[in-house]
């Protein structure tokens, strides 16, 4: 061995053996004869003792004759990059040579952009880095739960989506004993309410404190035999008793939340203490900034003022620091968290990060290991395709903010628990579930959205002149009887009626009719408070007398006969930060 290339196969960089196959877009391990065996399982082809170390012959099916190829290396494994960098891959036999497509290369940071993935949630982001490295492997870190209905069955790159993340007190993992309550039985202590909008122009990350005195609802859990349980619900407790507390998953703190906001999550995902400190870990640190010197007794936190990089224990103790923040309770920890969330995800986007095949490797193995969601999402490509919709969404207009609360009167003059503000935070939640963004975000589409507007101009038909089928496309059972009632008994629209449930069923509301019909439409339209975009010019059906009629199909946005479908034209004014921003724990 030549002095350049001595010692190399003693001193592979594990990441040096990912190597990026041009036909697939995906990374593949190349291993050397001597190179160190990677812990990642992979397919192996058993060698026969006779033919051991011997030349294999290869079918070239374009030019229907065989070549020899090198000595087996186990599998169909390409020899390693440093071997054909030197010229010691094997040439094919005299004759026609085979034949090399031109690769075109692309710039690493660029490479790492196809592969990575991004968003507000750290767990989310990490797990899309992973999405096209070893996936087979990945698949078998995850932790999946039965939420009994309470999430989706699957994930919609279509659709806004909305993820409950929840971070739990449970004192799992080495190291982890000697954090206050240690015989926890992992209650919802951070928890996070991810909505992200339609068109990918913003999302929203709402905090929900876990001393926000809740009902909590029934609770159907699966058991360890595979039967049913139905845990009982209670009144006037902490929102994190949602969580652990007599027996409840992960499912009855997601129907709380929909109790709570209105808002319905879509799945959820759950990490515990050991997430914070082996992803801060895996991206070599995150930078956070204090505004005055901490030397917290409770979390061990000990930082003077100023720009720091934390990870591991510390960066643990940075979270969980709560005494040393504000007026020292949790809704002053939440924005501190939220700050150093935005840090996380700033750092996992950097450059820094996407052209270190080691950190998204470190990032892939300590995200998947670190997740537990709901069997809809609970394979690493439906994690990998949710976090390549976030990387979608423009830092400046992911918005952290916290359910606007006010202290519980019945504390009484020590207050340690909040209740929701029933002012304040119903034009929150009503935004969210909307898809109103809390930023400013260019309007797309214009010329669409000013096209659906104008079907509500011009003139309407009389109540008594619309003629309309009304079917139940994903609403509440009853909806559209419950609606035939009203428009009859209440507004006048005799020519209505019930024509049962649509043949699918429709995130929205939607009313179609023919040209002729439209002055019926705005008419209905402005009856039931719909949108510009729930009218689609379309064509006319046969009602039961053979007549035509309009088509009205109740989404699952409908909220009941009467209640205005129009969603609010501007979030509003609350208390919040954005991802791209920096600010300093106070």
């Amino acid at each position: 061995m030549d002095a350049q290339g001595r010692g190399r196969a003693d001193n592979i960089d594990p990441a040096d053996q990912w190597v990026l196959n041009p036909n697939t877009g995906e990374y593949e391990l190349r291993l050397g004869p001597s190179a160190p065996q990677s812990a990642v399982p992979g397919p192996r082809r058993p060698a026969s003792r006779a033919g051991a170390g011997a030349p294999r012959r290869r079918t070239d099916p374009a030019a229907g004759r065989t070549r020899e190829t090198g000595p087996a290396r186990g599998g169909d494994v390409p020899p390693p990059r440093s071997g054909r960098r030197r010229g010691t891959e094997p040439e094919p036999p005299p004759g026609r040579r085979a034949a090399r497509r031109p690769v075109k290369k692309k710039s690493k940071v660029k490479r790492a952009l196809a592969w990575t993935a991004g968003g507000t949630a750290f767990v989310l982001l990490a797990v899309g880095t992973a999405g096209y490295l070893y996936i087979k492997h990945l698949e078998g870190n995850v932790t999946t739960t039965d939420v009994e209905g309470a999430a989706k069955d699957g994930f919609s790159k279509d659709d806004a989506f909305n993820i409950l993340i929840i971070g739990t007190d449970k004192r799992t993992g080495k190291g982890n004993e000697g954090y206050g309550d240690k015989g926890s039985v992992g209650h919802a202590d951070t928890n996070i309410l991810l909505h992200v909008a339609k068109d990918r122009s913003n999302a929203t990350a709402l905090s929900i404190p876990r001393d926000l005195i809740v009902n909590v609802p029934d609770c159907p859990t699966k058991q360890a035999d595979g039967s049913t349980k139905v845990i009982p619900g209670t009144d006037d407790v902490r929102f994190n008793t949602s969580l652990g507390q007599d027996g409840r998953d992960p499912g009855c703190t997601m129907r709380t939340v929909k109790a709570v906001t209105g808002i319905q999550p879509d799945h959820f995902m759950m990490v515990d203490f050991n997430a914070v400190k082996t992803l801060t870990t895996a991206v070599d640190g995150v930078n956070v900034c204090l505004a005055h010197a901490v030397d917290d007794k409770e979390s061990h936190l000990k930082l003077p003022a100023g720009e720091h990089k934390i990870e591991g224990e510390q960066a643990l103790a940075f979270v969980r620091t709560r005494h040393s923040w504000g007026n020292k309770g949790d809704l002053d920890r939440i924005k501190v968290q939220q700050q150093f969330m935005a840090s996380l995800m700033r750092k996992m986007s950097s450059s820094d990060t996407l052209t270190s095949p080691t950190k998204l490797v470190s990032l892939a193995e300590a995200a998947t290991k670190a997740l537990t969601v709901d069997k809809g999402i609970g394979s690493v490509t439906t994690l990998k395709d949710i976090a390549l919709e976030l990387k979608k969404v423009p830092t400046k207009n992911i918005s952290f903010l916290t359910v606007p609360v006010k202290d519980n009167p019945a504390d009484g003059v020590v207050h340690k628990t909040v209740i929701v503000d029933p002012a304040l935070a119903p034009p929150v939640f009503d935004a969210i579930n909307s898809d109103v963004s809390f930023t400013e975000v260019k309007k797309k589409q214009k010329a669409e959205k000013d096209a659906q507007a104008a079907r509500l101009k011009g003139t309407r038909s009389a109540p008594s002149d619309v003629r309309v089928r009304i079917l139940n496309g994903g609403a509440q059972s009853g909806s559209a009887q419950q609606t035939l009632d009203w428009l009859q008994n209440q507004q006048g629209v005799l020519k209505s009626e019930n024509a049962g449930n649509a043949p699918a069923e429709l995130s929205k509301t939607t009313l179609e009719y023919a040209p002729d019909q439209a002055a019926q439409a705005r008419e209905l339209a402005h009856l039931m408070g719909l949108p510009g975009s729930a009218l689609k010019p379309g064509k006319s059906v046969t009602n039961s007398q053979g007549l035509p009629a309009m088509t009205l199909t109740l989404g699952k946005d409908f909220k009941g006969a009467g209640v205005s479908l129009t969603a609010p034209s501007k979030a509003p004014a609350v208390d919040k930060s954005t991802a791209d921003k920096v600010k300093c724990a106070s």
